[in-house]
């Protein structure tokens, strides 16, 4: 990489500018060119083998060139070149993030390809260009409002157009072309290069000039706008048939394309034997929206190959493996039968032969009754099933997950399939989530024990010992106040608003959803802010509560959670009575960048889903790693992050698995809400006007929601109010522990000590291994 400062000053000659008169899109560009010039020899080299690729309708790589020039080995270089020209290095967070994810799928996926690339593990990502990701989000009046990410209005200087591996995608009606994008996947040291090939959709004709000669303008543009909403927007609204068929398309459109493009890598390497398909390539499915990839490889290898069922179907189940990432019915996606025929109507005729295979082997092992596992049942194909019945390997994402699916949710099919199911453990990458985003934490940890925890993380039980030295405890406290300091600035920067570095930050950044319970840690905060303002509350320690969270557009109870806790945080800011006490703030548009800057400043991750809905989570790992203790239940990695650092240094709370199961027929919400007077008095707050949704009746609904229920689920269906007094108990436990700081720095150190299993370079060496047997 000698030469680097060279290339980015060449690079701006060509411009005609310099570092100092170039502006931020200029020197973002000539700063990336200049770090992929020295990639091309190890990004081209091909490792002979066995390859694993990794099919995503999400990546969240967040802002890359920070990340990149590390893994490269060119970020103190930039630096030092940038401020040497009087440039603050900073200038580059005025670049967008790449938003091509939501939450934890997406940003899981970008941990495994780091983690692949940094280990040299064969693996690629396939996904979509989405054009403007997710949304950009700000709270107007305290309502969400979605406007378009234009993430790329800064360039992709990241990304190679790969015109001559375009592939034609088929729909009904409707034929686009699919465009690869390749983005470099840099391995820590840069030693190895893998690619995250992402597609983007084209029309076959992008212009009809005689429609637009005959004065017909907008169906001279029909084709091209067509085809370009397939790859525009992450999670189209799908409350409507035509979004639904929007989505259907999206998720066709990558995994053919990726399907295709993976065969042809086979044809150069194989010719037309395709009996060693499986033993060349290996497809992980993340999660059900990549599974029509499962009958479009049956269609090629049956109509382009011309084999029969019998012999290509065992090529497609030892191809594929499939991640379970949720046990909530409600999540596992089911496309109606007729909307599937209008919008596949090529690929259906696959479905319905694996859906009699099936059927056939069923019968061979006497099951008449295949209601719970007929992937077409009752009108609706089940996407989850085809991906289980069609895959050599199912994995959940923690171990309690793992035990749900074959206890509960999938019972049937590890009754039929038991050598299938595995677990694998989320993981998170030390290198974007420690050693880039805390750098001063980074610090302290190789001081004491080394670098070589940034590619071996289990090193880092090596700094235990140092969690009873008080001289590096209070080296933790110091990094910790400092990444406070930096938040703040931050916040004050984006949001506009002050607030104290000297004040607990309880922080809870997650996807808005109602078993995320947001609305718990709200109706928390009102109990505090009641027990305060009444005098009852005693040696509470001034705390920041901190959310972060994005709505789907079309989900309307999340966007009415989002504007209940606006509603409080005006509430409680405006009071002088807890002025100094307590302060709330919901930061607008939370993206990776914004993620990088909160959990580092973190002391108490907010965890609090119901046990038995969270897969795993990977925030809760991040601020483990980062010196925060958890806040949370016996859900997800939560269980194994308590085994991790001990239920002593971490505040645990709420109704087990087992507990849920107990009760879950005889619950009553209106129960505990009549005779319980603290639970009362934060519910009604959603309907006695202390606080205000604007006459849309959203506050209402949620109110209803927990207490009468709806048409499709029972009275509070995610347990906040059975929950409701332990989390208190425990918030304002956690609170109080923070007043000898040593003593809860320890257990934050502790934390971060005990973080090391949690790297997804473990993670995707057991997938590497024990599924796709690449290594």
């Amino acid at each position: 990489m000698n030469g680097f400062e060279q290339w980015v000053e060449g690079l701006l000659a060509l411009e005609g500018k310099t570092i100092e008169t170039a502006g931020v899109k200029e020197l973002y560009r000539a700063v990336s060119k200049a770090a992929v010039a020295g990639l091309q020899k190890a990004w081209q080299a091909e490792r002979p083998g066995k390859r694993a690729c990794y099919f995503s309708a999400e990546f969240l790589v967040g802002r890359l060139v920070y990340s990149n020039l590390m893994n490269l080995g060119l970020l103190e270089r930039c630096r030092l070149l940038l401020e040497s020209h009087g440039v603050d290095p900073a200038v580059f967070e005025e670049v967008e993030d790449a938003a091509l994810g939501n939450g934890g799928l997406g940003r899981l996926a970008a941990c495994f390809l780091d983690s692949a690339a940094t280990l040299d593990i064969p693996l690629d990502g396939f996904g979509i260009r989405y054009r403007y990701g997710l949304f950009r989000q700000s709270f107007p009046d305290g309502f969400q409002q979605e406007e378009a990410d234009d993430w790329l209005r800064f360039g992709d200087p990241w990304s190679v157009r790969r015109e001559e591996d375009a592939e034609i995608v088929s729909f009904g009606g409707q034929t686009v072309r699919a465009v690869p994008y390749d983005m470099p996947v840099i391995g820590y040291g840069s030693k190895t290069v893998r690619t995250l090939r992402l597609w983007q959709a084209e029309p076959l004709h992008g212009f009809d000039f005689d429609l637009f000669n005959r004065q017909h303008y907008d169906e001279a543009l029909e084709e091209g706008n067509r085809a370009r909403r397939i790859s525009a927007v992450l999670y189209p609204n799908d409350d409507t048939d035509e979004g639904k068929a929007l989505r259907l398309k999206q998720q066709y459109f990558f995994s053919s394309a990726s399907l295709q493009s993976v065969i042809k890598a086979y044809r150069r390497e194989h010719g037309e034997d395709f009996s060693g398909f499986a033993q060349a390539f290996a497809i992980q499915l993340n999660d059900t929206h990549p599974v029509c990839a499962v009958p479009e490889l049956l269609r090629i290898l049956m109509s382009s190959c011309c084999m029969s069922y019998e012999e290509a179907f065992p090529i497609v189940r030892d191809t594929f493996a499939y991640t379970n990432h949720t046990v909530m019915a409600e999540a596992l996606e089911r496309w109606d039968v007729p909307l599937f025929q209008k919008v596949l109507p090529e690929l259906y005729p696959y479905v319905v032969a694996i859906q009699n295979g099936l059927r056939r082997e069923m019968k061979r092992r006497g099951i008449a009754d295949t209601s719970r596992l007929d992937i077409i049942s009752g009108g609706q194909v089940h996407m989850a099933r085809l991906a289980i019945y069609a895959s050599h390997s199912i994995n959940g994402v923690a171990r309690i997950h793992t035990d749900l699916l074959k206890r509960s949710a999938l019972r049937e099919w590890y009754a039929l399939y038991p050598e299938r199911f595995n677990n694998k453990t989320n993981g998170i990458t030390p290198r974007r989530w420690l050693a880039l985003c805390n750098p001063e934490l980074s610090a302290l940890i190789t001081r004491r024990i080394g670098e070589g925890w940034i590619t071996d993380l289990e090193q880092l039980r090596r700094l235990r010992p140092f969690c009873d030295d008080p001289a590096a405890i209070r080296e933790f406290m110091e990094v910790k106040a400092e990444k406070k300091r930096q938040l703040c600035r931050y916040i004050e920067q984006r949001e506009g608003v002050s607030i104290s570095p000297d004040a607990v930050f309880d922080i809870q950044i997650k996807r808005l959803h109602e078993y995320k319970r947001q609305l718990l840690a709200a109706f928390s905060i009102l109990d505090i802010y009641f027990s305060l303002k009444a005098g009852a509350l005693q040696g509470f320690h001034p705390t920041v509560f901190l959310f972060g969270a994005k709505a789907a557009p079309g989900y309307y109870r999340a966007k009415a959670i989002i504007k209940y806790i606006n509603e409080i945080a005006a509430l409680v800011n405006g009071d002088p009575d807890v002025s100094g006490k307590m302060q709330v703030l919901f930061v607008q548009n939370y993206d990776v960048s914004y993620a990088e800057k909160l959990i580092p400043a973190a002391d108490i991750s907010e965890q609090i889903s119901p046990a038995g809905t969270e897969a795993s989570g990977t925030g809760n790992m991040k601020f483990m790693l980062n010196g925060a203790v958890t806040l949370g239940t016996l859900d997800g990695a939560n269980v194994e992050i308590v085994e991790q650092a001990g239920p002593e240094n971490n505040y645990i709370f709420g109704a087990t698995v087992e507990d849920i199961e107990k009760i879950a027929d005889t619950y009553c919400a209106k129960e505990l809400y009549e005779k319980t007077p603290r639970i009362r008095r934060v519910v009604d707050t959603l309907i006695d006007g202390t606080v205000d949704d604007g006459g849309t009746g959203m506050f209402r609904e949620l109110y209803d929601a927990l207490l009468k229920g709806a048409s499709w689920h029972k009275p509070d269906h995610y347990y906040l109010l059975l929950d409701f007094i332990p989390y208190c108990e425990a918030k304002l436990r956690a609170n109080r522990d923070w007043g000898d700081r040593e003593a809860f720095a320890r257990k934050c150190l502790i934390n971060t000590s005990s973080a090391g299993v949690f790297s997804s370079d473990r993670t995707i060496r057991q997938y590497a291994e024990e599924i796709w047997n690449v290594l």
